[in-house]
């Protein structure tokens, strides 16, 4: 795939070509229509084998479907194809049974593949799709779309507001920062609260790393927390201080570091200061 400077994306045609939009899917089922999305991605070149893929977004829709509701999947999978991002969209007439959590079929497919550069990259682009698709009178002109032009056309009203590289919200130790706090807030959530905050961890478990996700999950059993402050230039996992070099480093950091002592990952420390 070719790489974009992802800070300038505003529409949603920046990344959605014109002949990556399918406007009659021939798929009767959730894996036919994947099957048949990737398709278009491996006549296009921009994978070179549609397997691994597809096997990556079933192991997705069985941890959670990705279908939101009234007629809209989107499907994802986070995998090495050596650019940032590509996106394939496809419309069934008839729709498909994709589990949605509404009970409805699915007629409007956007599938999402990823390698991200910037860390939360996808959350924001499903968040800035998801405005959109709330709307009722967009879908329907999703729906309503009498050929490919008209729904490539509609599709491109979508816009994006895209971080800045010193949001706090592209940073790792972000990201793995709020992952604590769901898998913490999850221990006292009510069943609908859980379910809430299950979903918004997927999310962010997409964005990292497995290595990483192992060992944040291998801390959490261990200690019930996997991630540390760093204040005074100590570790508030264990209280020993930890290199100048790294305390200064991690100050205002898009990086995740380890404290040397204890193992736990080091952020910093997340009170903000008295205004004076």
């Amino acid at each position: 795939m070719e790489r974009k400077n992802l800070l300038k994306w505003s529409h949603f045609s920046d990344i959605l070509k014109p002949n990556h939009v399918v406007f009659s899917l021939k798929a009767k089922d959730k894996l036919q229509a994947l099957d048949e999305l990737l398709d278009v991605l491996i006549a296009q070149k921009l994978i070179k084998n549609k397997k691994p893929i597809l096997t990556r977004i079933i192991d997705r829709e069985r941890l959670e479907t990705t279908a939101i509701g009234d007629g809209v999947a989107l499907p994802h999978a986070r995998v090495n194809t050596g650019g940032d991002i590509t996106v394939v969209v496809g419309k069934s007439e008839k729709g498909i049974d994709f589990d949605a959590v509404d009970g409805n079929k699915v007629y409007i497919i956007i599938l999402i593949i990823w390698n991200p550069s910037i860390p939360g990259l996808f959350n924001h682009l499903f968040a800035g799709m998801a405005k959109y698709l709330r709307k009722h009178d967009f879908r329907e002109k999703l729906r309503n779309a009498r050929n490919d032009s008209e729904l490539y056309n509609s599709l491109s009203e979508i816009e994006f507001h895209l971080p800045q590289l010193d949001d706090q919200v592209i940073s790792r130790a972000s990201l793995i920062w709020r992952l604590q706090e769901i898998e913490r807030n999850k221990k006292k959530a009510d069943s609908k609260k859980k379910a809430e905050l299950t979903t918004e961890g997927d999310y962010i478990r997409e964005e990292l790393d497995a290595a990483l996700l192992d060992r944040f999950d291998r801390l959490m059993a261990r200690y019930g927390f996997a991630v540390a402050e760093v204040e005074d230039g100590a570790c508030q996992g264990c209280f020993i201080n930890v290199a100048t070099g790294m305390s200064s480093a991690i100050e205002g950091s898009n990086d995740i570091y380890v404290c040397e002592n204890c193992g736990k990952f080091l952020v910093a420390s997340q009170k903000k200061p008295n205004k004076t």
